[in-house]
Parts: C-alpha cells; structure tokens; sequence
C-alpha cells in the first residue's frame, strides 16, 4: 500500500552541511585521505571539567527526567551569564532549555508562527532558518546581504521587506556562515524598525564568544527595554564550550512565549537530556580558560590561512569577525574551470581534490563556498593549497 508523506515536508531540503559531511566521512573511511572543512563544529572536545561534572552526575543517580524546560539551577546559571555577559535581567520563567540551539529555534517558530506569517531572513543565512520557518506553516522573506556590505543588512532594507504579514526578524551575529557582526549602530536602526512594525527579533547569538580583534558582540536585547521585550535570544554551550553533540541551547525572553515553548516541548521531547544539563550546568559555573583558548586559537587559525586563501585565483575573501568560517566569493573561479555552478564546484574539490566544503547555495549564497576554519592549521593549509592547485590545474584562459 502506498501511503503519501505529509505536506509539510514535500519542500524540505536537506542540509547541505550534514550531507556534505556525511559523504567526506564515508569518503574518509574508505581510505581516501579527505580534509573535511565543512562540519561547523570546534575540533577540540569538551572541557575536562565539563566532562567528569556529566560523569558524576550520572554516578549520583542524576539520571531521571526534568522538568519540560530544563533544570531549575541551570536556568539560574543562564540567567548568572545573561547577567554578567550582557547586563540582561531575567526570571526563570523567561528561560526555556532544550535539544541544542537549533531545537530551540525549531519549537519558538512553532509557537509564534500562523499559516503564511513572514519572517525576514537575511542572506547569506544558517541553512535551518527558512526549512524551519516552512515547516512552522510561515513563509521566508529573503533581504539579501552583499559583499559590499559584508554580508549585512540594513533597516531599510528590512523596512522595504515588512508586510502586513511579517512577524519577526531573524539577526544572527557573528554570523554563520558570514562570520560577520552587526555593529551597535546597525542594530540600534534594526530595533527602531521593529519597535515601528511590532516585530518580534530573533536574535541567533550561538558564536558569541567566538570574536576577533576589534569586533565586539553586541546583543540587540541590550540597546532598550522596548528591544528587550521583543528579542528573543537563542544560544547555546555548542560553539563556546566545544559541546556540539551533548545537544543544550537555550531561550531566554517574552513569557508567554517561553511557556508556550515549554508546553510544546512537554509532548514532543519530555526535557533535554539530564546527563547534558549537569554538563552545561558546570560549562556555565565552572572554568571558562578552555572558552578563550579556543577563541584564540580560532582567531590565530584565520589570520594564517586568510591570506593563503585570497591568493588562490578567482578567490574572493572577506576577513570575518568572528565564528570559524571564511565565505570566499568564486564566481571566477568556477566559470574560469568550467563548472556551471558553485555545488559543481564543490563537489569536484571534493572527489578531486579530496577537500569538502559547503556550496554557498544551501546559505541562500550561490556565489559562495563556505570553509571552517575549526581544524588544525596544519590540515588548513593543506586544504587550501590542495584547492589552489585544483583551481590552477582547472583554468582555462
């Protein structure tokens, strides 16, 4: 018997970052030697402390359900950092914990999205933006974000884009897979625009701590008490904290829209995984060194491959300011080694040149390529000099 899928998800696509990754892996395991540059994940593995703070938990019988949206004392340990980070007062009832940042954004889209709602997406954007704002029944309104304005947007921009059937805005900064941040000024005109039109501001701030010379993260949540209420900050301990797979994000914001998150969540996850909040629980209170080695580290990574990456042909690079992606521009390079496209392009380097990186297209970028810089510098620099060869190797005059 043949039975139809549901709707919903006849228009999915993919993630072309998880499928890229999956196929480098596949790759890797048949023994060819593929440097992976397309996981947007730290290479270094979660802190010791963190670590043996889930191992005696578990030991301590730490190992039941929680409440729906999350243990009380880790709310209060996220309510310490918006305190001391940000400057940002919240109650417990402001903060809903779930399955990793993107869980969350999932479920607050669920919960604030009618039939044919907009939300404006500025380009390039997270891959998960759009997919989860369809599956929400919304509709995505693309602003698009040019090299020209490193990959920002402006509040005009934004104004242009609003109908009477917009709901919200997202702002991811730094940015992924930009790597750019919007300056307090920028976004002191994007809160104006929103406090006029009523909009609620979703504010991706997961690469927070991931900041580069004199860049400095602002959150939008911090300019008024009018962006305040109307922001709705998603974060989490996955880029931070080197924490991707122990899967913990949060919410913190408007009440009501956080209880209704917590309902939902109650009927589809029960409550994130214990053993993980005792994690993150420690991540928050415990040693934050292992935060700012990996800053450095990252930071030192961009400024050694930076330059090796723009002196490849048809290379054009935009220096990030924060997060651990480079988004060079290659419409050059593709059209001058004689692919139609940028996922050609990619998927040669791949099979090749045995070097994955993510074609711009799945960012709503399809001039683009994105490469992580969230691997050893020895692996980089092999990376882009395998790339500098398949490209010179390939051009035709």
């Amino acid at each position: 018997m043949t039975k139809s899928l549901a709707s919903r998800v006849s228009t999915l696509s993919p993630s072309t970052t998880l499928a890229i990754t999956a196929k480098a892996k596949e790759m890797k395991e048949s023994g060819i030697d593929v440097i992976g540059l397309g996981a947007g994940e730290p290479d270094y593995n979660t802190p010791d402390h963190i670590i043996e703070a889930a191992y005696r938990s578990m030991k301590e019988g730490k190992t039941k359900y929680t409440p729906s949206g999350g243990l009380p004392a880790l709310k209060d340990a996220i309510i310490a950092k918006l305190k001391r980070d940000q400057g940002l007062d919240y109650a417990r009832n402001e903060i809903m914990i779930g399955i990793g940042a993107k869980h969350v954004l999932y479920t607050l889209f669920q919960v604030i999205l009618n039939p044919d709602d907009e939300v404006i997406i500025p380009t390039p954007y997270w891959v998960s933006y759009p997919e989860q704002v369809k599956l929400a029944g919304g509709q995505p309104v693309y602003v698009e974000g040019t090299a020209e304005s490193q990959f920002k947007v402006t509040a005009d921009q934004i104004r242009k884009a609003i109908t009477s059937k917009t709901k919200a805005v997202i702002i991811n900064s730094p940015g992924n897979p930009t790597g750019m941040i919007y300056t307090q000024a920028e976004l002191e005109e994007i809160a104006k625009v929103c406090q006029e039109k009523d909009l609620w501001i979703v504010s991706d701030e997961i690469y927070e701590k991931l900041v580069y010379g004199d860049a400095e993260h602002v959150s939008i949540a911090e300019l008024s008490e009018d962006a305040k209420n109307r922001t709705l900050i998603i974060n989490g301990v996955s880029k931070s904290h080197s924490m991707t797979g122990w899967r913990i994000g949060y919410i913190a914001g408007d009440a009501a829209v956080v209880s209704a998150m917590t309902d939902l969540a109650s009927h589809s996850t029960s409550n994130p995984t214990t053993t993980s909040q005792y994690a993150t629980l420690e991540a928050y209170n415990g040693p934050q060194e292992a935060v700012e080695t990996m800053r450095q580290a990252f930071e030192s990574r961009l400024n050694q491959i930076l330059p090796k990456l723009s002196a490849i042909p048809g290379f054009k690079v935009i220096k990030p300011q924060g997060a651990f992606y480079l988004l060079p521009e290659v419409t050059e390079a593709v059209e001058k080694t004689g692919f139609a496209n940028v996922d050609d392009f990619a998927k040669a380097l791949l099979e090749k040149a045995n070097v994955a990186v993510i074609p711009g297209s799945g960012f709503g970028s399809p001039t683009t390529i994105r490469l992580s810089y969230a691997t050893s510098i020895d692996l980089l620099e092999e990376a882009v000099r395998r790339i500098h060869a398949f490209v010179e190797e390939n051009w035709k005059a």
